[in-house]
């Protein structure tokens, strides 16, 4: 890199679910839905949301081809082009295990327009990986990729694969890699990476992000970036709100709003991309099929386990629960 490459700003980003519509009954493979999509896509920025992550692991990225994910991602910067929106956020997320066909799909995504890469670590061998050889896979990939990356850290969806913190302050100091996501709840590795000197050093060129806003309060307090988070998808002002009240200082609201925010979450952590469509078809309006071998869609029983909280939340987003509007 010619020069050293800077993250996303600071804030909620949103991992999208990919919309697709109804498979035929001669292809069981549904087709994009891109008119939906756009219509999330914008009414996410309409309501705080500070950029997008497409085709991440919400996105449903293993279940895309590499033309579909062209599609995508070029799909959506043009309409938040049309929008007056030129310079939105949006990350692209890759979930592959080589070096080659990671740099293949960070190169449509820059070519879609999409200003940085989502890599996701590569799990397959993880148990028999070194830390060494993580730094030279991720190494070998920044020297190379036409985006600047964040490193992906989400052990559940990566057979359990342990990235240390010494090997994030490694990486950290690499001109085109800008920061990470954390999907897991190992906080001491959020304060070690957020706190540590050499972030201070660093400055502004290296971001760290939790993948889970129920740990939003304690993230931001000891110097997180903010949140890519699945429950703001449906529910974006509500999210928003509490990154604002942390950041407004107001401790006693935001521990109050936090707390309806993490019981929230267990829609999206615990049913995944199924939690995530059901709670935008019942709230927002807008449905989408899974490619399998997930299968969209909850029964009523497994709905009724969320309606209170979930009703708690849409109360807050329309304005209730004494927390006050967005100033994001």
């Amino acid at each position: 890199m010619a020069s050293p490459a800077f993250p996303p700003p600071p804030g909620i980003y949103v991992p999208v679910p990919t919309f697709f519509s109804k498979a035929s009954s001669s292809d069981p493979v549904p087709p994009l839905d891109l008119a939906t999509q756009t219509k999330h896509a914008l009414h996410l920025a309409a309501n705080g949301i500070r950029g997008l992550v497409l085709l991440g692991s919400t996105g449903e990225a293993v279940s895309l081809t590499n033309p579909e994910r062209r599609t995508l991602i070029s799909h959506i910067r043009q309409q938040f082009d049309a929008a007056s929106h030129k310079s939105y956020p949006l990350i692209a997320g890759t979930a592959t295990q080589g070096i080659e066909d990671t740099l293949i799909q960070l190169q449509i995504s820059k070519e879609a327009g999409a200003q940085w890469g989502l890599v996701l670590a590569p799990g397959f061998f993880a148990t028999v990986l070194t830390q060494q050889g993580i730094v030279e896979w991720y190494t070998a990939i920044a020297d190379r990729s036409p985006l600047p990356i964040l490193i992906y850290h989400y052990p559940a969806v990566s057979n359990g694969i342990n990235i240390s913190a010494s090997t994030f302050t490694t990486l950290s100091q690499h001109p085109n890699i800008c920061g990470a996501k954390l999907s897991h709840g190992d906080l001491t590795l959020h304060t070690l990476l957020a706190s540590s000197p050499l972030e201070s050093m660093l400055g502004e060129r290296f971001a760290t992000f939790t993948g889970l806003g129920q740990q939003l309060l304690p993230v931001l307090t000891v110097g997180g970036a903010g949140a890519i988070d699945g429950l703001a998808a449906i529910f974006p002002k509500t999210v928003v709100r509490l990154y604002d009240l942390i950041k407004e200082g107001k401790v006693e609201e935001a521990r109050r709003l936090q707390e309806i925010v993490a019981r929230g979450e267990g829609l999206v952590v615990g049913h995944g991309v199924r939690g995530a469509k059901e709670g935008m078809k019942r709230i927002l309006g807008w449905e989408s099929e899974c490619r399998l071998p997930l299968k969209a869609g909850m029964c009523e029983s497994e709905w009724k386990e969320w309606e209170d909280v979930v009703a708690e939340l849409d109360d807050v987003e329309k304005g209730g629960g004494g927390f006050g509007g967005t100033t994001s």
